[in-house]
This record gives structure tokens, C-alpha cells and sequence, in this order.
């Protein structure tokens, strides 16, 4: 078993070892040994390569630049054709409504944190896609070729859109200019939809599986509305802290078409139709 055979590189001696459920792109399991618990992800190092090291190098950053609760990295690597994370066990609390308020006030103060450039010093992922984070001085550049041309890209090659839809986003990367108000990079986690944050036992917040890049801060509050939206409290709690820009509800569409080109590259019905509406829309 792969995960025996890390386990034994890693001279951890696990009690039991439980396959966990949900994992769309990795193989998940809780270890537990005789004094603690952790969680393991498992996934092919030839398709994916450096994945691993590229997520720990965002839990790295969201750990030392938020007050939110982000696991530990206890070790990444690769043992034959296998890449492997090894982190902290997180134990959740599903009886207890999460702090929703304080939730939203943690990722303003998150989104405060900036650089020069919009970006990050390395390449990593979205979901199993590589995420390019060439370092850019300004948003509508970045957004349009590191973000959603290099999609568009893709699912033409793969004849999902067509010569006008591409035409529709070469149109709207020209305006990009137009739509988002200028701000300062922020650091963002990249992929904050309901699935990426729980409340854990101690009563604190915690954020996990991040896309980590600089970017526009409207990217991460978008995302956290494409799969439902979070409660209001959230929302909130954000703007109590650091208000977003007049308009953002007008722009959320604008800022998800990234993550569902992401999602029509991988899952194509019904993410094409979504990207095609908002494109036309536009």
C-alpha cells in the first residue's frame, strides 16, 4: 500500500489507516498513531509534479500572513512515482454554527497583506490545472494572460469554444481595465469556496487547500459565491473591516469567469454555458 510505504520513509508507525471520501483530484486518508493524528494526501508526482510542494508553499504563506487557523506542514516529497503531504490533523466541530463575522473580518485583514506585483515568485495549481503567477505590475494584464487567456486557450484547442467566444474574450481582457477599480495586490487563498474552511473543535477557523497568488481581492469573494455564497455575516464581517469597492456585486461575475473556465477545462456541461453567458453578457 503507498501510503504504508511513506508512512514507513517517514518513520511514522500508524495505527490505523482510514481512506477518506471527497477527494476529487488526491487520495486522502486520517493517520493515527499512538500519540496523534494526521492527514495525508497522495497523488502521481509524474502528472501533477511539484503539486505538493506548491500547496505547502501556500499554507506556508497563508500561515504567516493571517490569524486564521491553517495546518501545519509536518513533510512533502516523493517516494517512487508517488508525491505526497503529510499535515496537521484538523479536527472539525460540526455542532457549532462557525464564527461567520469573525470569519469575514480574519480574511479582510488576510487580504491587507501586499507586494509590489500582482503574482507569486512560483507557478502552483488550481485544483489539478497549473496556476501561472508571473510576476505582473498591474491587474489587467495579469488577469488576462496568466488567468483567462491561457483557459480560453485550452478549451478552444479542445473545440468547447468557439471562434466568437474567443473573440467575446479577447473583448473583454481589452476592458478588464474598465471593470475592476484599481487596488493594491493582496494575498489571496486563491480557491475560498465552502469546501476550503471549517470550524475546527478549538472554536477557530480554519482555511485549507489553497490556489495562493497577489491578486485583485474581489477574486477570493467571488469565489466564495459561485457554489451558493457564504452567509451574510461573512460578508459583513469583510466590509466592517475593509470595505469593498462600490459596484463589487456587479463585478462577481467578471471575477468568476477564472474559476469556471477552471472548472469547464476539467468538468466542461455546464461551466462552458456559464463562461459563454458571461462573456455575451459582457
Amino acid at each position: 500500500m503507498v501510503a504504508n510505504n511513506i508512512l514507513n520513509k517517514l518513520s511514522i508507525t500508524p495505527k490505523s489507516i482510514i481512506q477518506l471520501n471527497g477527494g476529487d483530484i488526491n487520495k486522502a486518508y486520517a493517520v493515527t498513531t499512538a500519540t496523534q493524528r494526521y492527514f495525508l494526501k497522495i497523488n502521481t508526482a509524474l502528472l501533477y509534479p511539484a503539486m505538493f510542494i506548491r500547496e505547502a508553499n501556500g499554507l506556508h504563506i497563508l500561515k504567516n500572513h493571517s490569524q486564521l487557523k491553517v495546518p501545519e506542514v509536518i513533510e512533502t516529497g516523493v517516494l517512487n512515482d508517488y508525491q505526497f503531504l503529510l499535515l496537521e490533523w484538523i479536527e472539525e466541530d460540526k455542532a457549532t454554527i462557525p464564527l461567520l463575522y469573525q470569519f469575514g473580518e480574519k480574511i479582510a485583514e488576510m487580504h491587507l497583506n501586499s507586494q509590489p506585483d500582482y503574482g507569486l515568485k512560483d507557478d502552483n495549481y488550481i485544483g489539478s490545472l497549473p496556476q501561472i503567477n508571473t510576476l505582473t505590475s498591474n491587474w489587467p494584464e495579469f488577469y488576462a494572460n496568466c488567468r483567462l487567456l491561457p483557459l480560453v486557450k485550452l478549451l478552444r484547442d479542445k473545440h468547447l469554444l468557439s471562434s466568437g467566444d474567443v473573440a467575446k474574450a479577447n473583448q473583454f481582457c481589452a476592458s478588464i481595465k474598465n471593470i475592476f477599480p484599481e487596488e493594491k495586490p493582496a494575498l489571496l487563498h486563491g480557491d475560498l469556496w465552502s469546501g476550503n474552511y471549517l470550524r475546527t473543535a478549538s472554536g477557530s477557523i480554519a482555511i485549507f487547500d489553497p490556489a495562493v497568488y497577489y491578486g485583485h481581492r474581489e477574486m477570493d469573494i467571488a469565489m466564495t459565491k459561485l457554489f451558493g455564497g457564504f452567509p451574510d455575516e461573512f460578508y459583513i464581517g469583510y466590509n466592517d473591516r475593509y470595505p469593498l469597492e462600490k459596484g463589487w456585486h456587479n463585478r462577481l461575475a467578471y471575477a468568476q469567469l477564472y474559476p469556471l473556465l477552471a472548472h469547464a477545462v476539467l468538468f466542461e456541461q455546464p461551466y462552458i454555458n456559464r463562461v459563454r453567458t458571461i462573456l455575451h453578457r459582457f
